[in-house]
């Protein structure tokens, strides 16, 4: 599976978990403009963002997991 079809599976799963995000964002900005909702703002960019990097820390890790197991297998048939 390629690096970047990995990564949006991973990252589709984070959204799942951590669905408040983008929720707090489709809330604030569907919101009638309120002074009291700029928390759903912050606290979904934050929670969304933590998401993104989430994915991207674990399809890194996974990449590089995999590319260490082929190494090994390699180095293996060669003896």
């Amino acid at each position: 599976m390629s690096t970047f079809k990995r990564y949006l599976v991973i990252q589709a799963m984070t959204f799942v978990f951590g669905i408040v995000g983008p929720i707090f964002l489709i809330g604030y900005f569907v919101a009638q403009p309120d002074p009291t909702l700029k928390w759903m703002y912050w606290w979904g960019l934050f929670i969304t963002a933590a998401d993104v990097l989430i994915a991207l820390g674990l399809t890194n890790s996974l990449m590089q997991s995999e590319a260490k197991g082929k190494q090994k297998q390699q180095h293996s048939t060669e003896d």
